[in-house]
């Protein structure tokens, strides 16, 4: 028999991936969101939300689960922005490459 609360967690662990930090953006923008909104939302300096756009840093906890839910609600709202790019890299792709 399996212990809901460990599956609990291994679902938190693949629901806690981030889109390429280019879609970021691009979901924001689909949105005709300012980075002030959405640091005012999300509770972070708009420089935070910058930077996480840019791929130069990433959000922590508590602040990355109202981020992830800000972007997986934008995603079901606007899936065309949701799509990465050709040739953008994604989170598998930049795993491959850091090793």
């Amino acid at each position: 028999m399996t212990d809901p609360d460990r599956l609990k967690r291994v679902d938190a662990l693949v629901d806690d991936v981030l889109p390429p930090p280019a879609v970021r953006a691009k979901l924001r923008l689909a949105a005709g969101l300012t980075q002030q909104e959405v640091a005012e939302a999300v509770g972070v300096k708009r420089l935070a939300v910058a930077r996480w756009e840019l791929g130069q840093t990433h959000p922590r906890r508590p602040h990355r689960a109202v981020y992830m839910h800000l972007l997986k609600r934008l995603a079901e709202r606007y899936p065309e922005a949701a799509k990465p790019d050709e040739g953008m890299p994604t989170p598998a792709s930049e795993s491959r490459g850091s090793g």
